[in-house]
């Protein structure tokens, strides 16, 4: 059987049960497929801490031994709950202590493997990089990505074979983000994959509807200048909406991460009838989050001003979660109209008179959205699919 490697962030991202979902897809996608399939992440010796995930707690203590950190544990528990238990590792990049396989045999492991599939260029251990034959470059960030290596700020794109990404307007004239990689290779398009049977259909009868989503208010990277030109975060597509829920007779919430220096922004989502709720209840295990969108009925949320004012066609997985569970989805268009079926199921916006008739439509003939909604899932996000293309793609 053949053997594929999966590299990217989860312990480093603890209590995210959503983007836990985002490396389990790729790893039970291909594990569907029949591939052998091992997770790698490394992290360094500072995320390795025992308090919370809140800055003033991150720094590491050396008092804790490595596995018994707050973030491998995650890890563990995680990749048990999923089956890959055995099949994981979580490697320090500072000590090359493990959990799972020591670095030598990791290596070994990995130069024997048809392919290293690098989420966000995750692995860069010189000695686990190098072991791998072939490797993908999966980004999952467009905009972010490609600004930041154009300005010689990372995202450790050097050394890849090839270079997919999940921004589908990307080599469009209608995108601002560059064409072609390092060495001049093109960016080849793939999207978010899905393991149906993991979000089967939930129905719903729902009257009033209530919308949800789990969203950072910032995100995780700041603003980028580019070519004169500022992209913006998630907080600022938000304000532009912020009066949404105000007139209607459905339900808005938000399992928001904002921090307390966002209080007035906090409290002008709440005047403003927006329901927040605590994104740790909602979502800090992929169980969690699973049954979070799934108790819901659809979903609404705004997109990264980066994904927007680039027009680079980005789709967000979550919503693919919700799609794949018959919830129907409202989203701020980022070009993925071009590419994705919109009306039915899946209905995008770019203004808040849009966003208001978005709701309406969907709210009168919520049953038919919802079949909609998991047959775009089925037609678009099979990681059958995807995972076979995406196969195909590497590989030549």
């Amino acid at each position: 059987m053949s053997h594929i490697i999966v590299a990217g962030a989860l312990a480093n991202k603890m209590n995210h049960g959503g983007e836990a979902w985002v490396r389990l897809s790729w790893l039970k996608g291909f594990a569907k497929l029949g591939y052998n399939v091992h997770f790698v992440e490394q992290i360094a010796a500072r995320q390795c801490h025992n308090g919370s995930e809140n800055s003033a707690e991150m720094s590491a203590d050396v008092s804790i031994p490595f596995a018994n950190s707050l973030p491998a544990k995650y890890f563990q528990k995680t990749m048990a709950d999923a089956g890959f238990g055995e099949r994981s590792t979580l490697i320090c990049a500072d000590t090359g202590e493990s959990i799972g396989l020591p670095i030598n045999d990791l290596a070994d492991l990995i130069s024997q493997s048809e392919l290293l599939v690098n989420i966000s260029g995750h692995l860069a251990i010189p000695q686990l990089f190098n072991a791998a034959r072939r490797k993908a470059y999966v980004d999952i960030d467009p905009g972010f990505t490609q600004f930041w290596y154009a300005d010689n700020m990372g995202s450790n794109l050097d050394g890849h074979d090839s270079y997919f990404t999940i921004g589908e307007n990307i080599g469009s004239t209608t995108c601002d983000i560059p064409a072609q990689t390092p060495g001049k290779k093109p960016w080849i398009i793939t999207r978010q994959p899905v393991v149906l049977e993991d979000w089967p259909m939930c129905y719903s009868n729902p009257s009033p509807l209530h919308f949800t989503t789990i969203a950072s208010w910032r995100g995780p990277f700041g603003t980028v200048k580019r070519n004169g030109k500022t992209y913006g975060l998630k907080c600022h597509e938000f304000r532009k909406i912020i009066s949404l829920p105000v007139d209607s007779q459905h339900e808005f919430e938000l399992a928001l991460n904002i921090h307390p220096a966002d209080e007035m922004d906090r409290n002008l989502l709440l005047a403003n009838r927006w329901q927040l709720t605590d994104p740790l209840t909602a979502g800090s295990s992929p169980e969690l989050f699973r049954e979070y969108v799934q108790d819901s009925d659809a979903e609404f949320s705004v997109a990264q001003g980066i994904y927007v004012d680039s027009n680079s066609g980005w789709f967000s997985d979550r919503s693919v979660r919700y799609l794949a569970s018959g919830k129907p989805v409202i989203v701020q268009d980022t070009g993925f109209a071009n590419h994705l079926p919109t009306g039915e199921g899946l209905l995008g916006f770019t203004t808040l008179e849009q966003a208001r008739e978005a709701v309406d439509v969907l709210a009168n003939n919520y049953e038919h959205h919802a079949r909609s909604a998991r047959k775009i899932a089925e037609t678009h996000f099979d990681s059958n699919v995807i995972l076979r293309r995406f196969l195909e793609n590497a590989m030549l």
